[in-house]
């Protein structure tokens, strides 16, 4: 079975797709996707499905959806080459004690190859691989397609999988672009940063970036510029100012002083101390 949650949800057997359009179902489905081959308790599923208010009929409403999936899953195991052992739906996905899984039978998997690409990115960066480490988490974030589970109805359980993903994502593409600084791609980065501090209006790391990217290639003043920027909106949205890391890059800048050196990244800025 060949899965994909880095994007549109995406779930295939023998290469015939077994993905719902119904939105409850490809709730279910996107669950059990995101946590192949482990149990899925029916309490989770539940949760998913109707949070803290759920019908009495959820255990059966949730059994209806479930053989909705089978269905489709059965049209798709008939494909099966004729010397492989017989398959049944119930094969693939599984009632087990308290739950349901999806069995992937070791197909593909694009959180699984996300999170080892850029593991072996994190490994490249520490070892100073700058240029290993840079490709490894290129790979990595080329295995999204858009926001996790672009175009599934989330509810509690499937909200807090998209925000961790999500999370992971951000982490990737802070070290990736750490890595083209090392190496001196600060030009190139210029175009990738406008968008992403716009798009992370509070993320301190990235504007960091941005303000090494733009000292680096001459533009001192709009360096300074992403600062106030930034500034304006930790304070604004959060009642924030930024870390001290970056106001000392800030004083840097404005010294012309040596280079400034980018602190540790974090999600959403290292250590922020709060205004007044």
């Amino acid at each position: 079975m060949d899965i994909d949650v880095l994007g549109a949800l995406s779930v295939r057997e023998n290469g015939v797709s077994v993905t719902p359009t119904a939105p409850k179902p490809r709730q279910v489905l996107a669950l059990l996707a995101l946590h192949a081959d482990q149990v899925v308790p029916v309490a989770t599923l539940i949760d998913e499905l109707w949070g803290d208010r759920p019908p009495r009929s959820a255990r059966t409403t949730l059994q209806t959806y479930v053989l909705q999936l089978r269905e489709l899953i059965a049209a798709a195991v008939e494909r099966d080459p004729e010397n492989a052992a017989r398959r049944s739906a119930k094969d693939v996905l599984v009632t087990s004690p308290g739950g349901y899984l999806l069995n992937a039978s070791g197909g593909t998997i694009d959180v699984c190859q996300f999170e080892q690409l850029a593991g072996m990115g994190y490994r490249a960066m520490d070892a100073g691989d700058f240029t290993g480490a840079a490709r490894q988490l290129g790979d990595a974030l080329s295995l999204w397609t858009g926001s996790a589970l672009a175009d599934v109805q989330t509810g509690p359980q499937l909200e807090m999988e998209a925000k961790r993903l999500e999370e992971s994502r951000l982490c990737a593409l802070d070290q990736r672009i750490e890595a083209d600084l090392r190496l001196g791609r600060h030009r190139e980065l210029l175009g990738e940063l406008t968008v992403l501090v716009r798009r992370y209006r509070t993320h301190e790391n990235l504007h960091g970036q941005f303000m090494l990217a733009l000292h680096r290639s001459g533009r001192r003043s709009e360096a300074l510029e992403v600062y106030q920027r930034l500034r304006t909106a930790l304070v604004r949205e959060l009642g924030l100012e930024p870390s001290a890391g970056l106001r000392r890059m800030q004083r840097s800048i404005l010294m012309s002083g040596p280079e400034p050196v980018l602190g540790q990244p974090a999600a959403g800025g290292e250590r922020l101390s709060r205004v007044g």
